[in-house]
This record gives C-alpha cells, sequence and structure tokens, in this order.
C-alpha cells in the first residue's frame, strides 16, 4: 500500500500503489492550475468514510512501495480527472481498483511521467 501524508497529520492515508500513482496526477494537474477539490473514499475496514480539500497550500507528500513507476491507464486518469472537477469531487473507489490493475500494462497505459498525461487530463 502507497502512503498519502496530508497537512501535518502524521498517520497517513493508505491507497493501493496504482491507484495513488493515478490520483497523484490528477492533484498535481489540479493543484498546478490552483484548482481545489474534494477527496473521499470510504475507509478499507468498513469503519466508515473520510473526505479532505485539496488545495494548494496544504502540504502532502506520496510514498509508494515500489521504486518503479507504474504505467498509468488514460482511461482511469479521465475519470479521476472529471470526478475531481464534479460536485461530488473525487471519490476513491479501493475495492473497485481489480479491473484498472488488469488494464494498467494495456496498449492505453501511458508513462507515469509522460507529458501525455497531462493531455489526457486537459481533455478530460
Amino acid at each position: 500500500m502507497a502512503k498519502l501524508f496530508y497537512g501535518s497529520q502524521p498517520a497517513p492515508i493508505e491507497i493501493p500503489d496504482l491507484l495513488l500513482a493515478h490520483v497523484k496526477v490528477v492533484i498535481a494537474t489540479k493543484l498546478r492550475r490552483s484548482e481545489s477539490f474534494m477527496m473521499s473514499w470510504a475507509h478499507a475496514d468498513g469503519s466508515g468514510r473520510s473526505s479532505i480539500w485539496v488545495q494548494p497550500s496544504i502540504p502532502m507528500r506520496f510514498v509508494f512501495e515500489s521504486a518503479d513507476a507504474p504505467q498509468l491507464d488514460r482511461a482511469l486518469l479521465a475519470s479521476l480527472a472529471v470526478a475531481a472537477s464534479s460536485n461530488n469531487g473525487l471519490v476513491l473507489h479501493l475495492d473497485d481498483l481489480g479491473r484498472h490493475e488488469a488494464d494498467a500494462s494495456a496498449p492505453a497505459a501511458v508513462p507515469a511521467s509522460s507529458e501525455e498525461s497531462e493531455r489526457v487530463l486537459t481533455a478530460a
């Protein structure tokens, strides 16, 4: 599991590596544009759900288990970008990630550092 450290909170938010790699690109793109948004998720243990307000003034740190950047799925990036711009904000479904993990190496995938990721998010 990857970890997202949000603000001054000592406890990280645990998110599967592949999903957090996608979320990182969406967050970076939105913050680069000075666009704030809500991000929510259900707790993995079923104890409830949480939401955070993502804005440029709140520091974040992304920590991944793997040293290698994964391939990013264009469809998932676009879907997350659209959700982040919606009234509901970016709602993460940690249990639905499996179908995207299987597609991560498909031809539609792009390298995590690719400028094309920005174009996909701009089009969304």
